[in-house]
């Protein structure tokens, strides 16, 4: 992974080789476990793709997912939540299309492990954010 002071690349979140490093996994998880929320509270008008990233972020959290997909879930939802990544979310229109094309590819390969309860869960999640 880059250092603090380079963007992270969506080639870095999604590289086995970079993302499944055990240090990497342990250091995403922290990332997520403070940040997640927050990010998704204020940034939620703004995300057009919220009910995909809520799915990701229960699969990740369900003991039932495979370890290597676990750590590329985490991988992404550590590149949603970072402020330094290849468009800044401050972009009005364009800021979140690096962390959409994150979440495509990483549904388009690990998809078969976002069940259908993490979609129930993600849809619950976007009902009640839209509710307050």
């Amino acid at each position: 992974m880059p250092s603090r002071s380079q963007p992270v690349t969506p080639d870095d979140v999604l590289d086995p080789a970079k993302a499944l490093v055990p240090a990497v996994v342990r250091a995403n998880e922290v990332k997520v476990k403070r940040g997640f929320w927050p990010k998704v509270v204020s940034t939620a008008a703004r995300v057009p793709f919220l009910d995909q990233l809520f799915s990701v972020y229960y699969a990740a959290r369900d003991p039932e997912t495979p370890t290597a997909a676990k750590g590329m879930m985490l991988g992404a939802l550590a590149y949603f939540v970072l402020p330094l990544d290849a468009i800044p979310d401050i972009f009005a229109g364009i800021g979140f299309t690096d962390d959409a094309a994150v979440f495509a590819a990483l549904i388009a390969t690990l998809g078969a492990n976002i069940k259908r309860r993490h979609r129930d869960q993600a849809g619950e999640a976007v009902k009640r954010l839209k509710d307050k």
